[in-house]
């Protein structure tokens, strides 16, 4: 039990002195004007002062409250590395034992695994949420279990109590990481990109001055390099193919190092297309003369040369060529010495008129074989004697002209197997779409009919020859939908897929395997022409398999999710088709420094004079420190008892009742009235 003076005044703190200061000037008038009875006066109204203080004797029952001791045990992946985690958990428990010892002193054990996502050990975090839940006047003081790497440091709580870290790992320990810096998302093809790689020995390492690189693009074999070692190296590397790119940058474990998760890294760079360049060839003049022209024109990213003939050989109009403003058309240039350099070649409505020989065709033949694009969009031309399929690019042509030209109007429509071709999948709206009035009958020879007209006769026919590809529009009306002609229909998209599936794009690949990670899941997706496809077989890095049977989402897709068990290069194959994916990073945020260290923690483990011990030096001993005395020395630590209580019952006794302040009031006004009375 403990007791005390306490008040409660009746009145304002400032009331009660604006009264006293009153008092105190009748008291000095009273003097000045020499009553005898000024010092009774004064008495009064010191009793009257203090009842309106109120103040009452004050008993309190309290129960003393124990110290609260807080030792938080890092789990994280870092201290499975060598004997720390069993190192920690030894500590842990003497560390307990000790504290439960002393008397009047409890302890609270939070243990701290791996964050989420990839952030990290997040001892602040466990910590300032620890703090939050007890109460701060009992905290007595905080002990760290570990190797110092945290990822949460601008989280350190307003601290109330010593810290102290007990530090994991030997001082013999060392590691040897690799590090990638400068990897873009996204590259251009045919360009480098440069790669910023570094080797760096930490902690007690052996003097070596280089070591070896394994460097593997998509999971092919790798190529070896000698790598210097705490030196940044420039690395410039060309992506080989369009979409995700996948390298894996890998350095052997040397002897004695502490762990090769840090030895790994990968890259995942998407490729993408800096100009397409489309050559188009332009026949005769059309209503629709501009859709193609436009709508490449249309995209940035296309370097459109239009090869047109405003001025057929046959016109005689008996001007002098001397006097003609046109200007002659590189034709050997494009057709003959720079044909490779184009994506695509686009005939509209083209046919011989003797201004492109033969041997030109044939080397457009040629440019398709050896992996080029053509696209010819057929009109009444195609059907004629004339029409480029008596050429040589009969060979590389899916569909041969029945010479028949069929003007009626039909709507277009996407065949069974266009329904699961990347070009034509997922239009809307088929039944919506205007028609078209002209179509070139043509006999399919070979590749895939993704869109039909008038009698279900091919309209749109798609083949691959050699390494190029081939597309063929039996049409000339495409540029009816563009005019919204009885309502139009997609012909911007169509025809823009139409161009990027011919120029490879990958995302428009009609086979095709791939994963779309997120964190440690990701979504297999098979893209096939076919109706089903078998299970996906998945390879782990640590070499194991795993089949996973996909479901289809829509024609011609098929897909699932799979979550990876671990960090690291996943395999996946079915049938002819494979792809590689890299879930997480190579080398988690818990791998990329795991030398044992207290340096991050000093500035907050100093602010509560608190104190760094590293465990493989024995278990310091815990003693009783008073708050804001240093709480560390050699061989020891300290906490600060707190002497925390609990008030269980409170007892007020007032000093002035009211009936003693009357009574004492009156009596001393009484007795100055007549000691001052007498005088008169």
């Amino acid at each position: 039990m403990t007791g005390s003076i306490v008040f409660d005044p009746l009145l304002p703190w400032l009331l009660i002195a604006a009264l006293a200061g009153v008092a105190a000037l009748g008291i000095a008038l009273a003097l000045w004007r020499g009553l005898q009875g000024w010092a009774l006066r004064a008495l009064a109204a010191l009793v009257v002062l203090a009842a309106l203080a109120q103040p009452s004797y004050q008993i309190e029952d309290r129960a003393p409250l124990s110290d609260i001791v807080l030792i938080v045990e890092d789990k994280s992946a870092s201290q499975s590395l060598g004997e720390r985690l069993g190192t920690t958990e030894t500590a842990a428990d003497a560390l307990a034992a000790d504290i439960n010892a002393r008397p009047n002193t409890e302890i609270r054990r939070i243990e701290v695994g791996d964050g989420q996502a990839d952030t990290g050990t997040l001892l602040m975090s466990a910590l300032s949420d620890t703090l939050a839940e007890e109460p701060r006047g009992r905290i007595a003081g905080m002990f760290l279990l570990s190797d110092g790497r945290l990822h949460d440091l601008e989280r350190t709580p307003d601290l109330p109590a010593p810290l102290h870290l007990l530090l994991t790992g030997e001082e013999t320990d060392w590691d040897r990481r690799l590090i990638v810096r400068n990897a873009p998302a996204f590259a251009i093809l045919g360009e480098p990109v440069t790669l910023t790689l570094r080797v760096e020995d930490e902690g007690a390492a052996p003097d070596a001055a280089q070591t070896v690189i394994d460097i593997s693009v998509d999971g092919a074999e790798p190529q070896r390099f000698d790598m210097p070692i705490g030196q940044d190296i420039d690395l410039p590397i060309t992506l080989p193919h369009g979409g995700l790119n996948v390298i894996q940058f890998t350095v052997p474990e040397a002897e004695a190092e502490l762990t090769d998760r840090n030895n790994t890294a990968l890259v995942q760079i998407n490729g993408v297309r800096d100009r397409l360049r489309v050559l188009l060839v332009s026949g005769e003049p059309h209503a629709g003369g501009r859709t193609w022209r436009n709508l490449l024109k249309s995209d940035s990213s296309v370097d459109l040369v239009h090869f047109t003939i405003l001025r057929p050989p046959e016109k005689q109009d008996g001007v002098p060529v001397t006097e003609l403003s046109l200007i002659a058309f590189p034709t050997r240039e494009l057709f003959l010495e720079k044909i490779e350099d184009f994506d695509l070649i686009i005939f509209d409505r083209y046919k011989r008129r003797g201004i492109l020989p033969a041997i030109y065709l044939d080397n457009v033949r040629n440019y398709v074989e050896q992996g080029g694009a053509v696209l010819v969009a057929a009109g009444p031309d195609f059907a004629s004697a004339d029409s480029i399929y008596r050429s040589p690019l009969s060979e590389i042509l899916p569909a041969e002209p029945t010479a028949r030209v069929i003007d009626e109007g039909y709507s277009p429509a996407i065949t069974d197997l266009g329904e699961r071709h990347p070009v034509t999948s997922g239009l809307q709206g088929a039944a919506a779409w205007g028609r078209w009035l002209r179509q070139i009958e043509v006999a399919p020879k070979s590749g895939d009919v993704v869109m039909s007209g008038i009698d279900d006769k091919p309209l749109l026919v798609l083949d691959r020859v050699g390494e190029g590809r081939v597309a063929l529009l039996a049409s000339d009306q495409a540029w009816l939908w563009s005019r919204g002609y009885e309502g139009g229909g997609p012909q911007l998209d169509l025809l823009r897929r139409l161009a990027h599936w011919m120029m490879k794009e990958p995302e428009l690949e009609e086979e095709a395997l791939w994963a779309e990670p997120t964190g440690q899941t990701m979504r297999i997706i098979r893209r096939t022409l076919e109706e089903t496809v078998g299970p996906v077989t998945v390879t782990r890095p640590d070499g194991t398999d795993e089949e996973i049977t996909l479901a289809e989402s829509s024609p011609g897709r098929f897909e699932a999710l799979y979550t990876g068990p671990e960090i690291g290069l996943y395999r996946l194959a079915e049938g002819d088709q494979s792809a590689v994916v890299g879930l997480g990073p190579a080398a988690p945020r818990e791998f990329e420094q795991t030398i044992a260290s207290g340096t991050a923690l000093e500035p907050a483990i100093d602010g509560t004079r608190g104190g760094v011990r590293r465990l493989e030096n024995g278990m310091p001993s815990i003693r009783s420190v008073g708050i804001g005395r240093p709480a560390a020395g050699r061989g020891w630590l300290g906490i600060t008892p707190r002497d925390a209580f609990e008030t269980l019952d409170v007892t007020q006794t007032p000093l002035l009742p009211g009936w003693l302040v009357l009574l004492l009031s009156s009596a001393l006004i009484l007795g100055a009235w007549l000691r001052e009375g007498r005088r008169t």
